[in-house]
């Protein structure tokens, strides 16, 4: 497994950004409480496809746990039992973790894919700490790192049920966004260690670097911002509905013009990155992607912003955000190779 290891770091780094389209696409659709618990869905590990799954039926077995809706809300079977001919109370819990009572089943199947595509991670994840535990002796920090994703992992499964718990409370979801981000940043840098030696001798430049790190934080504060932009887009979507798109963005809050005025700085500092390097022969090749990153960001957030969210836009929007952060991370720690292999 040790001679694979670096393509199972690609493995799980590639699958992190699969929850961030997949979670994207949830949120697109307006999925988010396409499942009402976890990590089951509507007390079932493959979910409903019919309403009909989930009305109390006469003469039905029904397992601990499931859930129905009754009256308009929520209730759980206290145990495993079959019903008789009338409905008795006293074999059913509301469910109190929240009061959101609505089956939809393409909101529902969308967020059970996106928890597979977090499964699938995680078993990746498991490969990638087995592996790790096998250069403890040869280079620590490989190992360190990598239960460090792995935490974190855990970390994200526990929040993404806090995120269905708090009915997709906008503190939780940035949260839930950023620690995704430092999954990344943790990848990227088992990837470097795994890569130091083929890094070649180039000048250190500490103007450089330092603008790459503001340029990093940036980014995150940028993506942040964009969780709870779109937080504001969902509650404009459930009031005014799917059909009215043109309200979503119909009197935005003041973190909306933070958002789009980040947008303008982000791009100018990193076109100056992209300068320097250029103009100081680093000959780094990651500025050139990271322009084109942009350029996809901007101009899906502009279409969102004057087209009425054109669907696919949102997740090129965010996909570029997180591709941009581990772009900007992993051309980081480039050059701050060239300073120890100077030193």
């Amino acid at each position: 497994m040790k001679k694979h290891f670096k393509t199972i770091v690609k493995a799980a780094l590639i699958s992190v950004y699969v929850i961030f389209i997949a979670g994207s696409v949830v949120r697109m659709t307006g999925s988010g409480m396409g499942c009402p618990d976890w990590p089951k869905c509507f007390g079932y590990y493959i979910p409903p496809t019919d309403e009909e799954q989930l009305v109390w039926h006469p003469e039905t077995g029904y397992s601990e746990g499931t859930i129905i809706i009754e009256n308009e809300a929520l209730i759980v079977a206290k145990k495993d039992f079959k019903t008789s001919s009338d409905f008795k109370a006293e074999n059913w819990d509301p469910y109190t973790k929240h009061e959101y009572a609505i089956f939809n089943v393409y909101h529902t199947w969308t967020e059970y894919i996106n928890r597979l595509a977090s499964v699938l991670s995680g078993f990746i994840f498991l490969f990638l700490i087995v592996g790790a535990v096998k250069f403890w002796k040869e280079n620590k920090r490989i190992t360190l790192y990598s239960f460090g994703a792995f935490f974190l992992m855990l970390f994200e499964a526990w929040l993404g049920k806090t995120v269905i718990d708090s009915v997709l409370k906008p503190s939780v979801i940035t949260i839930h966004m950023v620690a995704g981000l430092l999954i990344i940043a943790l990848l990227l840098k088992v990837l470097h260690i795994l890569s130091e030696k083929e890094v070649a001798s180039k000048p250190f430049n500490r103007v450089f670097h330092n603008l790459l790190g503001i340029s990093i934080v940036l980014s995150v504060i940028q993506i942040a911002l964009g969780t709870q932009v779109r937080q504001f887009v969902d509650e404009q979507v459930k009031l005014f509905g799917f059909e009215n798109k043109q309200m979503s963005l119909y009197n935005p809050s003041v973190k909306f013009y933070v958002h789009r005025s980040f947008t303008i700085l982000i791009v100018l500092l990193n076109f100056f990155i992209y300068w320097k390097n250029e103009t100081l022969k680093l000959e780094f090749k990651l500025p050139k992607y990271i322009i084109a990153l942009l350029v996809f960001e901007a101009l899906s957030g502009i279409l969102m912003y004057y087209s009425d969210f054109p669907f696919g836009t949102q997740t090129v929007h965010l996909l570029s955000g997180a591709l941009l952060f581990g772009t900007q991370f992993y051309l980081l720690m480039q050059n701050a190779s060239l300073k120890s292999f100077k030193s």
